[in-house]
Order: structure tokens, then sequence, then C-alpha cells
């Protein structure tokens, strides 16, 4: 069995390792592939910092809202359990961003910088995943597509909108939780078994969208730690969970009716939305969200070359579960098995992601803009690319007949395909998709430092301007929603409307040329120029002598 420069015997793609040995005081090195490794995750890591350190992508309300929150935590104000106006998506984002704010005050970067944190500790968790249920060079390989990335998945890395960041690294930590129990490899099991119910609780309080995941994750534990799970083990899972998913509980219990968790659910999956056919859900979900979740297409949407993969996503989960199921039987032993374990709980947490986005009829509605809840297939990639792995490494190195060099050399096209694709996605967003949110962001700060500055102090404004807008003002500025037809909006945190409502003589952000801006300026009539006072890109902010209030 031949042994790699790390150590570790590579039996065909499974690779068990094996210790070095120790040659006077010993130290830890990277063997090639995880040096390659490292210098891919640190360009990646990066990539993003700067992405960050520009607001790239711009901000929006959805992610001021996590950072109002944010600011209320670090003054003690409140301790938000879900976001204001909502009954399902977790704050943990706000809290990790909290301290932060505290001490550098509001700005976009540092609430982003937890993400990054998140997304490095990610990237390190996959490629140790990666190496301990496959091989060191395809480790490398995940890490260097990861670290890629197009605009839609750098906005569902970067942007503070709950869950997805957070929920990765927990499921990768369960996993290796799972994997350490298997192999005998950790040496507090029950404290191991205990953290992994904490996980999964906070995992399931932050996102609901994890579940698929946590529950396949839970179902490797049980096949990985049953007898001791029979014990104190599993009296510490269930504790940890229920300490994980606390918040949670407790808010179900004392917010009164309507805020159940079925009850959610249900209005998040059916209120507002017409529900298209399946052919049209599926062909939304299959063809444009999964190439757009996973890096393939630019900011625009996908063409028709991206679509090859969202055609070939399926196929390739079931032929990695094949590869699965078969590995599981030719291998004997509770160490050796847990590597196809693994990636049958990867495979299986995509499956049901897919099918659940699928079901959604913003699937065929908008693919483009709600491919976010596909992000999470990120995880499943070492599973999902593995049969092509093995097939062209077969292929590489002469041990396939002619049907397994076929088949290998079609696995190398398409490994290669996918790489050239994601790398020239994200050439293309760097290039040509960075200066359209760098304007937009330069165009809210300006409104931001204009109002702060000269009033006035309280406006209407639409959705997609308010918490932005009370964000970059550090609440100097308050602002309350408004509707098309200036009739009362979304409004998510009820204290800002309130202040708008009591002000003398509040103001008006409009988008020019905005139906709101036409209505606006119907009933202010021959006021309306007098009125307008600022016209900041494309805002105008509007102060009308006598106030004018919205219609109820």
């Amino acid at each position: 069995m031949p042994v790699t420069d790390s150590g570790e015997e590579d039996d065909g793609g499974l690779v068990v390792s094996q210790p070095l040995p120790r040659r006077g005081r010993w130290r830890p090195r990277l063997d090639p592939p995880a040096l390659v490794a490292l210098v891919l995750g640190v360009a990646g890591v990066g990539y993003r910092l700067l992405l960050t350190l520009s607001t790239t992508p711009a901000s929006n309300s959805d992610e001021a809202t996590f950072g109002l929150a944010a600011l209320h935590i670090a003054a003690g104000q409140e301790r938000p359990v879900f976001l204001y106006g909502q009954h399902y998506m977790g704050m943990l984002e706000s809290y990790l961003a909290a301290p932060l704010l505290a001490l550098f005050g509001p700005s976009w970067p540092v609430l982003r910088l937890p993400l990054l944190a998140l997304y490095a500790l990610f990237l390190w968790l996959i490629h140790r995943l990666t190496r301990r249920i496959s091989s060191p060079w395809f480790a490398t390989f995940v890490v260097g597509l990861l670290a890629l990335g197009s605009e839609r998945v750098i906005r569902d890395q970067l942007t503070v909108v709950g869950g997805r960041s957070e929920g990765k690294v927990a499921v990768l930590l369960m996993l290796l939780f799972v994997v350490g129990l298997a192999q005998g490899t950790l040496r507090h099991r029950r404290l191991a078994v205990g953290l992994f119910g904490l996980l999964a609780g906070v995992a399931v309080w932050s996102d609901w969208l994890i579940l698929p995941y946590v529950g396949a994750a839970t179902l490797a534990l049980l096949w990985a730690a049953r007898r001791d799970l029979l014990g104190w083990a599993g009296v510490l899972l269930v504790a940890g969970f229920t300490l994980g998913v606390a918040p949670m509980i407790a808010y179900y219990v004392t917010a009164g009716p309507g805020t159940n968790p079925v009850s959610v659910l249900r209005s998040v999956n059916t209120e507002g939305y017409p529900y298209p056919p399946l052919t049209q859900r599926v062909s939304g979900a299959v063809l444009e969200g999964v190439p757009l979740a996973t890096g393939l297409c630019p900011i625009d949407g996908c063409g028709r070359w991206p679509e090859w993969f969202g055609l070939l996503y399926p196929v390739l989960l079931v032929i990695a579960a094949v590869v699965a199921v078969v590995a599981y039987r030719r291998t004997i032993g509770r160490a050796a098995r847990v590597a196809p374990v693994v990636h049958l709980a990867l495979l299986v947490g995509a499956a049901l992601t897919l099918l659940s986005y699928a079901r959604s009829p913003l699937a065929a509605t908008d693919p483009l803009a709600n491919a976010r809840y596909l992000a999470l297939l990120h995880l499943s990639l070492p599973a999902v690319l593995w049969p092509l792995w093995q097939a062209a490494v077969a292929a590489l190195r002469g041990t396939a007949g002619v049907f397994g060099r076929l088949a290998g050399t079609l696995a190398t096209a398409l490994l290669a395909a996918l790489a050239v694709t994601a790398a020239l996605v994200t050439v293309l967003f760097v290039a040509t998709g960075t200066a359209a949110p760098r304007a937009n962001e330069r165009a809210a700060r300006e409104l931001a430092d204009t109002l702060r500055a000269s009033g006035p102090h309280e406006v209407y404004g639409t959705y997609w301007t308010c918490n932005r807008l009370i964000f970059n003002t550090a609440e100097e500025v308050a602002c309350a929603v408004l509707d098309d037809g200036l009739a009362p909006g979304q409004n998510r945190y009820p204290a800002y409307w309130d202040r708008v409502v009591a002000a003398s003589r509040p103001g008006y952000v409009v988008e020019t040329g905005s139906l709101q801006e036409q209505r606006l300026r119907h009933l202010l009539g021959e006021r309306a120029d007098a009125s307008l006072i600022a016209d900041i890109d494309e805002y105008r902010v509007y102060h009308p002598e006598t106030p004018l209030r919205p219609s109820r």
C-alpha cells in the first residue's frame, strides 16, 4: 500500500492517517497538498477581505436590520432572538458583530468581519474533513474551488443576512466529531457528543435551512456512536441541543399565537406567492439555482453554458450515493466505514435541500434573487465530486480498463470545466461587477451624510432605503417605510415608525423617478419643486413646509 508524503496510506482513494516518525523534537509540518491548500485558502480569504473593506457587494436594508440589532445588543438595549419582524431567522450574526460595533461604531466592514472569520474557519474545516474522508490532493482541489467566488457566492458569504455561514461551520464540526468518534481519535467522547448537540441546536435556531444537514449528520452520529448514546453521552446530546435552541423555545413559549414553528413555516412557504407548475420550479432550481449557488454564473444570471452543471448535479448525487454504498459494503470496521457514511450524510443533506427549494414558488418566479437558499450546497461539494476525482485519478494512473479510461477522461474534463468556469466568472466579477456596487454604496453614504448634517432627521422612505439609512447614520436619522402608494409598508422595528410619525415636520426620501416619487409629487402639487431640498444621485429628499402624512 503506497504512502503519501504526509504519512497517509493511499488505498485507492480512502486515506487513513498514520503517525509520522519523530526525530528529536516533533514539529508539525505541512505536506505538499496541505501547503497548496493553505496558499489557496489564504488567497480566498484575502480576496474576500478586499471586498469586505470596500463594502462589495453593496449593503441593503435586510443586512442593516442585523446591524441595527447588533447596535442594540452592544448598547445593552435588547437581546433579540429573531430578526425584527420575523419569527424564524436567528440573530447569532448580530451577536457576533456586537462587540466589534461597540468598539468601532457602525460600519459595513466591521459588521461583516465575523463572516469573513467564519468563511476562513469553513475553509479549514472542510479541508480537514475532506482529507479524512477522501484524499489530500482532492481536499486541496475542493479548497481551490471554494476560494473562488462569483457575485452570488460572495454575497452569500459576506453579507449579514443570517444563518448560512455559521450553519456550515456547525455542520462540518459535527461531522468531524462523527469521524473522530468512529475512528476512536477523540479522548472525551461524551463531551464531543454534547458539543455535537449544542452545535445542532445553535444551527437550527440560527436558520431552519440547515435542518436537512443537521438531520443527516445526526443519523451519522447514531451510526458512529450508538452505544455511547445509551449512557451519559445521550443525556449530554439532548442537553446540548436543548441549550442551543433554548432562545427559540423561550421565544415561541412567550410570543403568543401565530408564532409557533408550524405556522411560521407555512406562512413563509406559501404567503403571497403564486404556485407555478412543478416543472417550472424544478427547472428554476436545477438549471439556474444550482449553477448560481455554486459560483458558475455571472451577476446578471445564468446563460446556456453553466446549465450543464445544473443538469449534471442530480446525476452526480445518485452516482456518488452508489459509490458510497459500494465503498461501505467493501470495507470492514467502523473506522473504515465512516468515510462513506459521512459522504452519504452530505449527499442526503444536498438532496433534501434541493428538493425543499424546488417545492418553493421562488425557485420558478425569481431564481436569480433566491438562489441564496441553495448556498448550503457548498457543504456537499466533497461528496458530489468525489466519484469524478476517483475516476480521473484511476485513468491518470493507468489502473483502469478501456471503459474506466474513457470515464476518467470525461471526469477530468468535467472537473476542469468546473474549475475554469468558476475562475472565469470570478475574474469577470472582479473586472466588471464591482463598480456598480461601489457607486451604489457611495450614493447611500452621501445621502446619510447629507441628512445627518442638515436634516431632516425623521423621514419616510422605501423598505430598501430606510434601515440602510438608519444604520449609516448610527440611528441619528429615523426612517419609516412606505409602499409605492405612500401607505405604511414593512416596518421591522416599530420604534422608528413611531419616531417619524411623532415628528413635527418629517421629510421624504424617494428614488428618482420611482412610483413613490410620482405619487408624492402628485400630492404636493404646486409645492413639489419648493419641497425638494436635495438631489443625491439616485435619491431625492423632499421636506414640505406643511407636513404630509401617509395614508393609512
